[in-house]
């Protein structure tokens, strides 16, 4: 089984007072957050920045300190089975449009509940839920 290192953000904005948080439209037809694989000499931090300005066009973007979140699963790839790890941090952003990038179908900012629902994967609402407490502790 091969492994694949990623690394991705739960990227938000505050709009009226209310956050919204941005989910991406896979081409398979899930939505979930900005993620991809970690490069040579990358650091984890690194990959998220990179991931963020490639998949969205955003660049202007603030960590949130003392947020990180790992998720495994595990996948098929032209037959292979891959074993992910994938670390989620979790960022602000005040930009709203979003240049989607060709790996991307739509995009969508929602509130919690709504982006709670929305989102596809029990891995990927567990680490929204998270940074969703850990924002309401913390601001």
């Amino acid at each position: 089984m091969g492994t694949e290192k990623s690394a991705g953000i739960v990227l938000f904005r505050n709009d009226s007072n209310k956050n919204e948080f941005l989910l991406l439209n896979y081409p398979q037809g899930h939505w979930d957050f900005i993620k991809g694989k970690v490069e040579e000499n990358e650091t984890t931090h690194e990959t998220a920045i990179r991931e963020t300005k490639e998949e969205t066009g955003i660049s202007n973007i603030e960590f949130i300190d003392g947020f990180e979140e790992w998720v495994e699963y595990d996948f098929k790839f032209k037959k292979e089975d891959i074993h992910k790890k994938v670390i989620f941090f979790l960022a602000k952003t005040d930009e709203k449009n979003i240049n989607l990038s060709h790996e991307h179908s739509d995009y969508i900012w929602l509130e919690y509940d709504d982006a709670l629902k929305k989102t596809t994967f029990a891995n990927a609402k567990n680490v929204l839920s998270k940074a969703n407490k850990f924002l309401s502790s913390t601001c």
